[in-house]
């Protein structure tokens, strides 16, 4: 199955448990990517690939694209966070072609067989060495990333954008989108390291130019939303009167990618309370939860074609809520 050619749309089917368990070396990982317990429920099933997961942005330590070998995305098939102390970010999880396999529609189901060895090794491998201080420390994909990704990607190797085209994971018009704000990016970055302030054009700033204008502690709105209330992404305007000079309200950030939902309508998929610092392994208590909303996931345009799709958490200063009917 090593460099199974697929395309965004294929059908394919998850491996069963002794199939996968004989890819994974003591610590449950293959090529340093953990299979993690929440994917079990997942074996025998067959699920469509979402996005082909050539590349990954670090969000760790935010040193740009690092290339992924041999991996998809599928489609309803993200964390639910069971074996991860209940984390709520809901990652799409990386799956290995080693454990799927392409079938058709009409192709008769698996005859697959449960394997006890499978869960206990994976369960084990969730935790971490506790910290310093005593607190639970856990490993998942999101920790592991930079292990299983370890080479960058430059965008210099203009081969990714061909497979992002030729994979389906974005059309021509969205790459080329991608790649000129890339370019601009970086070139906003270069004079903003070496030109002086005055020459610089709109101060430096990435694409979408955005600053706040909050001097001192950041406001806070309670609207207490629910899942599956209707909500409406405030204007840019409105948003950037609630952060500081770095886009951020207390530690949360607004950025160029969620500025793109400004005025659009959704409904809540869910309150954040708590999640995984990817660096540390910890969970995060949240002071204040926030808002992750159905189908709204950063689609990677600004960060060249991206295919993670993460849910960015919003603020609830940032929403209004709707009625049905509006």
């Amino acid at each position: 199955m090593h460099g199974m050619s697929l395309r965004a749309g294929d059908l394919v089917e998850v491996r069963g448990e002794a199939e996968i368990l004989a890819t994974l070396d003591e610590n449950g990982e293959l090529d340093g990517l953990p299979f993690m317990p929440e994917m079990v429920k997942f074996c025998g099933q067959r699920l469509t690939v979402h996005k082909v997961a050539h590349k990954l942005c670090d969000t760790l330590y935010k040193t740009g694209l690092r290339r992924m070998e041999d991996a998809v995305h599928l489609v309803s098939a993200r964390c639910d966070g069971a074996a991860h102390g209940g984390c709520q970010t809901a990652c799409s999880m990386y799956w290995k072609t080693a454990w799927i396999r392409r079938v058709e529609a009409g192709d008769p189901p698996p005859d697959t067989v449960p394997d006890s060895r499978l869960l206990p090794l994976l369960e084990v491998n969730t935790r971490k060495p506790p910290g310093e201080d005593g607190c639970a420390r856990y490993s998942c994909q999101a920790t592991e990333l930079l292990r299983a990704a370890p080479q960058p990607l430059p965008m210099a190797d203009v081969k990714q954008f061909v497979a992002d085209v030729r994979t389906g994971n974005a059309g021509l018009g969205q790459t080329a989108r991608a790649v000129a704000i890339g370019l601009y990016n970086r070139f906003q970055h270069a004079t903003r390291k070496r030109l002086p302030a005055a020459i610089l054009i709109n101060k430096g700033r990435p694409w979408g130019h955005m600053t706040g204008s909050v001097r001192g502690r950041t406001p806070v709105r309670t609207l207490d939303l629910r899942p599956g209330e209707l909500v409406r992404v405030r204007s840019r305007e409105e948003i950037l009167a609630t952060v500081n000079e770095e886009l951020s309200n207390r530690g949360m950030n607004f950025d160029a990618e969620l500025a793109r939902y400004c005025g659009t309508t959704a409904r809540v998929r869910a309150r954040v309370e708590r999640c995984l610092d990817e660096r540390t392994g910890r969970m995060l208590e949240m002071k204040t939860p926030c808002i992750v909303l159905e189908d709204v996931v950063c689609a990677g345009v600004h960060s060249l074609n991206c295919p993670r799709e993460f849910f960015p958490f919003w603020r609830e200063i940032w929403l209004e809520r709707v009625a049905d009917d509006e």
